[in-house]
C-alpha cells in the first residue's frame, strides 16, 4: 500500500481519483508546523503540498521512504530541489491549470487601478462621498507590458488584447507573441512604454530582485505595477517610495517576500496604507475551478509514476 500525506486542503477530488486499494491517504486541511511535519513525513511514500509547506533539507532528512513530492500549485520553490535530486526524490507540479484564474485576477486589478477603486472604497468605508472622474480612465488603448510570457503571461495577453489594450512583452526565452502582441528586446524598453506592467516570472537566481529602484525609475510616470508571480522579484521598499512620491500611480500585489503560514495570522507589510494599492493574500490560483484542475492533473501524474 502506497502511503500518501496530503496537506493544505488540496482539492478533495484527489481522494476520489486515487484508488483506495492502492493508496493509504492521510488528509490534513492545513500546513503543519515544522516539528509536526518532520514527524509525519517519516514513513510516507508521497507528500502533497501547496505553497505554504516548506520542504527543506532539514525536513526531508526525516523522510525515510519518500519517493515523490507533489506540489499542487505552479511553482516548486518551496522544495529543496537539490536535496531531492541527490536523494532520488521526484518532484512534480502543475504549472498550467491555474493560469486562467491568475490572468482573470490581473485583468480585474488592472481595471480597478485604472478606476482608482481602492481609493474610492477607502473613502466610502470612511463616510466620504467623492464622486469624481479625476485620475480614472478606460483601459482600452492603454499599453500593458508583460514580463514573463509563459502560461499566465500569454493568457493575460489574450484577455487584455480582447479588451482593446496594446500588449508588449519581454521574456528571456524565444517565445512567439499571440495576436498582435509585440516583443520587447529588453526589459528597459518595456518599462518605458507601458502604462501597466505585470510580472509573471518564476523565482530563480535571475529574477530575485528583478524590479528595484532603477527599474521603477524607468517606468512611465503615473503608470501601474502588478506582481502575481513571486514576492522575491520586487523590492517593496522602493515601490512604496515610488508610490508615495507620485511616480507610480498604484499597484496590485498578490505575493510577498514573507507570507504567513496559516490563515487568520497577524500580518504586516510596508505596502499597507499606500495610495491606490490592492493587496490580496496569494489568491491568484485560488478558484474552485483551478484547484480542481490542478488536483486532476497531479493525480494523473502520480498514477503514471507510481503504477
Amino acid at each position: 500500500m502506497i502511503k500518501i500525506l496530503l496537506l493544505e486542503n488540496v482539492d478533495k477530488i484527489t481522494l476520489e481519483l486515487l484508488p483506495k486499494n492502492k493508496y493509504s491517504i492521510e488528509y490534513i486541511d492545513h500546513a503543519l508546523k515544522k516539528e509536526d511535519l518532520m514527524q509525519k513525513i517519516v514513513n510516507v511514500d508521497i507528500i502533497g503540498i501547496r505553497s505554504k509547506t516548506k520542504l527543506t533539507s532539514e525536513v526531508l532528512k526525516n523522510a525515510l521512504s519518500l519517493k515523490l513530492i507533489a506540489c499542487f500549485c505552479i511553482g516548486t520553490n518551496q522544495v529543496d530541489l537539490e536535496y531531492c535530486k541527490n536523494n532520488n526524490i521526484q518532484v512534480i507540479n502543475s504549472p498550467h491549470p491555474s493560469g486562467r484564474s491568475v490572468a482573470e485576477l490581473v485583468i480585474s486589478q488592472i481595471i480597478s487601478l485604472a478606476r482608482c477603486i481602492p481609493v474610492h472604497m477607502n473613502n466610502s468605508n470612511n463616510n466620504i462621498w467623492n464622486k469624481t472622474s479625476k485620475n480614472s480612465f478606460e483601459v482600452r488603448g492603454k499599453t500593458l507590458g508583460i514580463i514573463g510570457y509563459g502560461n499566465v503571461g500569454s493568457q493575460l495577453s489574450t484577455l487584455a488584447e480582447a479588451m482593446g489594450m496594446r500588449v508588449v512583452f519581454y521574456d528571456i526565452n524565444p517565445v512567439m507573441g499571440l495576436g498582435n502582441s509585440e516583443k520587447c528586446f529588453n526589459m528597459a524598453e518595456l518599462l518605458r512604454v507601458s502604462d501597466f506592467v505585470s510580472i509573471h516570472v518564476p523565482e530563480t537566481e535571475l529574477t530575485i530582485g528583478l524590479i528595484g529602484q532603477k527599474e521603477l525609475s524607468l517606468m512611465k510616470k503615473n503608470s501601474y505595477l502588478l506582481n502575481l508571480s513571486r514576492g522575491s522579484v520586487l523590492d517593496l521598499g522602493h515601490l512604496r517610495n515610488a508610490i508615495d512620491s507620485g511616480h507610480i500611480a498604484g499597484c496590485a500585489l498578490d505575493v510577498y517576500p514573507n507570507e504567513p503560514k496559516s490563515n487568520n495570522s497577524n500580518w504586516t507589510n510596508i505596502m499597507q496604507g499606500a495610495r491606490n494599492t490592492i493587496l490580496t493574500p496569494h489568491i491568484g490560483g485560488s478558484t474552485i475551478e483551478a484547484q480542481k484542475k490542478i488536483a486532476i492533473d497531479i493525480v494523473e501524474k502520480i498514477r503514471n509514476i507510481m503504477e
